[in-house]
């Protein structure tokens, strides 16, 4: 027969960096405890027992713990070392699967929704919507989201594989348009709760609680300077703000669309970098933290992703491109020899193929001739 014992097992995540020269960092987190289950089969008088059993509760428990890489190739030209933290990596692809699951548990614990009761309405500019599609699923929670139809179709396609339903609204008013759609349908909608990742302060706290210890553990306390796009600011608020308690003296350095500079004095424009340039200053983003604002036009962004991927095999967005042109820039600067940068990538490449980035790839798959 077979009977089924539950046990508790510590689970260690684990996280390497590793660069050119060969030194290796690593380090353990903290072990949390994950109830799991030992399956115990009995056979002829003789007890079987299944060892290191690491299975984890539920789906959104895989979050946070994504690896670093330094980047050789397309930052050859760069006097400091740059190193990526792969949150292309998270189990939805992107840094917002961090945001998503904290904004809800915050929510859950504050007695403000249920599932099965609250319908959750949130303005996204896609990352953040697949994100809660998946918590919300994971949850049970009914979703509705709001995005801009300048958005790829690959992300409004996932938002409806998870099941949330999709409300578009006019690409030209960016984020701003989507928030007030979202705002109009919590209206209207009897048990319905907005989240706002905009002002929401479990945004940057679920960063200064996984994404700063996670820089300053695997980087061991060595990091110098941290560079991350801005959408929510979420990410360089709550990481920078963990990072900075621990070294006074680290560089933030915050990334915005050339063409859309809010963060640096300019006025909102269009731009091609989904994910970041909301068109406004958000209230999560701490201003106080960032020492300065790194433009980087959209086309900039589309190289260097391209780039990403044929040169370091790393298949990311628009942003992570972004983000790592900024990062070559800091890093070709005299006074950072020999310092180390780390830079954000926050997302998979592959929701990205319907746009300016990989568009005309698809073209030239579409005409590949057949041989036989």
């Amino acid at each position: 027969f077979t009977a089924t014992l539950y046990s508790t097992m510590l689970h260690l995540d684990r996280s390497m960096v590793a660069g050119p020269s060969g030194r290796t960092h690593q380090y353990a987190a903290a072990p949390r405890q994950i109830a799991c289950r030992h399956r115990v089969v009995v056979r002829g008088g003789m007890t079987e027992t299944s060892a290191n059993v690491q299975i984890l509760p539920t789906a959104t428990d895989l979050i946070g713990n994504t690896p670093m890489v330094f980047l050789n190739k397309t930052c050859s030209s760069s006097v400091a070392k740059i190193a990526a933290k792969l949150e292309s990596m998270e189990p939805c692809n992107s840094v917002k699967d961090r945001i998503a699951n904290a904004m809800i548990t915050a929510a859950e614990k504050q007695g403000l929704i249920a599932p099965g009761k609250t319908t959750l309405v949130e303005p996204t500019s896609g990352n953040t919507g697949i994100a809660l599609a998946y918590v919300a699923a994971a949850k049970g929670y009914k979703l509705v989201l709001t995005m801009p139809d300048s958005m790829s179709v690959e992300r409004r396609t996932l938002l409806k594989a998870f099941g949330a339903e999709v409300v578009l609204t006019d690409g030209r008013r960016g984020m701003e348009g989507a928030i007030f759609k979202a705002q109009d349908i919590v209206a209207r909608t009897p048990g319905a709760y907005m989240l706002q990742q905009f002002e929401n302060p479990a945004n940057p706290d679920a960063h200064y609680a996984s994404t700063g210890p996670e820089i300053w553990a695997a980087t061991a306390g060595q990091v110098d300077i941290l560079v991350a796009g801005v959408g929510t600011g979420g990410t360089i608020s709550g990481a920078g703000r963990y990072l900075r308690e621990r070294n006074p003296d680290i560089q933030i350095i915050a990334v915005e669309p050339a063409e859309s500079p809010v963060l640096s004095g300019g006025r909102p424009g269009y731009h091609q970098i989904q994910g970041i340039g909301a068109g406004f200053v958000p209230k999560c983003l701490q201003v106080d933290l960032i020492d300065e604002v790194v433009r980087v036009a959209s086309k900039e962004a589309v190289d260097m992703a391209r780039a990403l991927a044929t040169q370091e095999g790393l298949l990311v967005g628009i942003s992570s491109g972004a983000a790592v042109a900024a990062a070559l820039r800091v890093g070709q600067r005299a006074e950072n020899r020999d310092k180390l940068i780390v830079t954000v990538l926050p997302s998979f490449g592959e929701r990205y193929l319907s746009t300016v980035l990989f568009s005309s790839l698809v073209g030239e798959c579409d005409q590949l001739p057949v041989s036989y």
